[in-house]
């Protein structure tokens, strides 16, 4: 008896120190020291940030100012405004860009394709310059049209001046703003974004190397950018894919190369390390079907617009708590896309995310006989 009573006070003991675990709270330490003016750690899929230093400072970009000028491309070729064959001709402002290049000549005609890969692999400062003026007449020009993409995406400390990067004291943008576009990129241009893994290029017979060396140390590593002036320092806009979670760092103003890569390093070894990503509910899948009165159809479909994702401690999925609350009764008409109430997802009582819930279909309205029996059934509801 004695035996079995010990039995069953261990047996609650162990079952009380389970529930407390699974409730305790993940302990997560403080991000990395890193040596840099600025910089900034989100998470791809729910724009977490994860860690930030002066991220909304506005700062000089240097080369990686080449992201937002291949954004601007890649945006030319989805709306069919140019294709990857066109052959552009090298001006003579191109051709004598300063910094780095990929040695294209003057007069010379080369394909789109080969420019945007002698940009974003190479950094060449005259294949940007051939590409912007290419697309806009000028470089001035498509500075202006960098900046209304800036715009639309959000980017509220950024204005460029030219297509390269090249030092200017009113070119600057943000560790957040890059963030922004470089989630941005990645998302509207997958079949784009693979050259930024790309670790050499040739053109003319000339090899050089992508500067990024977290290609090489890394192997989830699969982009973007690095820069360099005297003014900006080093830096790094790197995204990092490892099983279901990328991870988006920005680090800039180093001291040096290396510095740079080190530093991004230490960045998504934490984010990886301490965190989780998850996609709770995908964008347009039926997450319930509720009642409709007075429709043609008794049944909606609800969901959310947008993937409603989270960044979690590790190990904490499982007390994610999700809440589902519709604005009842559902009257027809109901126009597609309609906001019909929201989702909200907690974890130890603090809401991580609130997003609106939508109708996936439109339901018109029923029969006037339908809508009158709906109308009793309501009445006795």
């Amino acid at each position: 008896m004695k035996r079995t009573l010990s039995y069953f006070f261990i047996a609650i003991f162990a079952l009380i120190f389970t529930l407390n675990a699974q409730a305790a709270p993940k302990i997560i330490p403080k991000a990395p020291t890193i040596a840099a003016k600025s910089y900034i750690l989100i998470d791809y899929n729910s724009s977490k940030v994860i860690a930030q230093k002066n991220a909304d400072m506005p700062v000089a970009p240097a080369s990686i100012t080449k992201v937002m000028t291949a954004y601007v491309i890649f945006a030319e070729l989805e709306e069919g405004n140019i294709q990857l064959s066109d052959l552009v001709t090298v001006s003579k402002k191109a051709w004598k860009t300063p910094g780095s290049r990929m040695f294209i000549k003057v007069n010379s005609k080369v394909s789109v394709e080969d420019l945007l890969q002698g940009m974003i692999i190479q950094s060449g400062n005259d294949a940007s310059v051939a590409l912007a003026e290419h697309i806009a007449g000028s470089e001035d020009t498509f500075a202006a049209l960098m900046n209304q993409h800036a715009q639309e995406l959000g980017m509220s400390n950024t204005h460029f001046l030219n297509s390269t990067g090249l030092p200017n004291k009113n070119h600057k943008t943000s560790a957040k703003d890059l963030a922004i576009l470089a989630n941005s990129l990645i998302k509207r241009f997958p079949q784009y974004y693979k050259w930024y893994s790309t670790k050499e290029f040739t053109y003319n017979n000339i090899k050089q190397s992508n500067r990024n060396k977290l290609l090489w140390r890394d192997s989830s590593v699969d982009g973007m950018k690095t820069g360099f002036t005297d003014d900006a320092g080093y830096c790094l806009l790197s995204s990092a894919k490892r099983n279901n979670m990328r991870l988006i760092s920005v680090v800039l103003g180093t001291n040096s190369a290396n510095a740079r890569a080190q530093e991004s390093q230490k960045l998504l070894n934490f984010g990886f390390r301490f965190y989780e990503s998850h996609i709770v509910y995908p964008a347009q899948k039926t997450l319930k079907s509720v009642r409709v009165f007075k429709g043609h159809t008794k049944q909606l479909p609800v969901g959310v617009v947008k993937d409603l994702a989270v960044t979690i401690p590790r190990g904490q999925y499982k007390n994610l708590k999700p809440s589902i609350n519709i604005n009842m009764p559902l009257v027809a008409p109901i126009a597609k896309g309609q906001k019909l109430g929201k989702v909200e997802l907690r974890l130890d009582g603090k809401i991580l995310s609130i997003s609106p819930l939508v109708a996936l279909k439109a339901i018109n309205e029923g029969s006037l006989w339908q809508q009158a029996k709906d109308s009793a059934l309501m009445m006795l509801e």
